[in-house]
């Protein structure tokens, strides 16, 4: 028996979570290559990738520069980051306040509570937050513009983080908002105590945080 990767993949989707199909070769399925999914927040973005499932596996393109540009993120990627975390590890807020960066972020393995947090003073959403669920599963993405805070809970046992920034890791301008900010109010939909490192739990206050214009 052949190996799958999914449950979509053993029913034979052609697209994770779309209904079954008949496969011709005489007749492709045409669709657009990444669903755009406006947020609540101005800039940030849900994206939904064409996922080709069949009982091999699945195939999926998860970054296009032209297709990017094309849907309205025309920024250029300088590094790639992995991280693997535990159940109820909590990364975060982390942002950069000089050389701030612009993630696109997915899970490839267990899935996350994703947020975001926006600091643009000249934002009409200043201090609203997001939160996003990623997995292996949905395969969505989440574009998250300079300017935010950004962290993340795991929800599964384990979960492979992968995440392209626009702008170098700069440890000298890294700042953290504090994960449980009293005036934020961020429903991490806890289901036990976190696991958070001596770093992130010295996280400030979003009224005493440096924040972008």
């Amino acid at each position: 028996m052949a190996p799958t990767c999914c449950n979509s993949c053993e029913k034979g989707y052609s697209e994770v979570s779309a209904i079954p199909v008949t496969r011709s070769a005489t007749a492709p399925i045409k669709m657009d290559a990444v669903r755009k999914i406006t947020t609540s927040l101005p800039g940030m973005l849900i994206l939904e990738p064409r996922v080709f499932g069949d009982d091999r596996g699945f195939f999926l393109e998860s970054y296009n520069e032209r297709v990017w540009a094309e849907i309205g993120i025309p920024e250029h990627f300088v590094q790639d980051n992995h991280s693997c975390s535990g159940r109820n590890v909590l990364r975060g807020l982390h942002y950069q306040i000089k050389s701030p960066q612009g993630k696109l972020v997915r899970v490839v393995e267990g899935e996350i509570l994703d947020v975001a947090v926006d600091l643009r003073r000249s934002s009409p959403t200043f201090g609203a937050w997001q939160a996003t669920r990623l997995s292996g599963e949905n395969q969505r993405m989440l574009w998250i513009p300079a300017g935010f805070a950004h962290g993340f809970r795991v929800t599964s046992e384990k979960a492979h983080v992968l995440y392209k920034a626009t702008g170098y890791y700069a440890p000298e301008h890294e700042r953290t908002l504090a994960w449980n900010d009293p005036d934020l109010k961020i429903d991490w939909e806890l289901d036990g105590a976190p696991i958070i490192s001596a770093k992130d739990q010295s996280g400030v206050a979003l009224r005493d945080a440096e924040t972008f214009e």
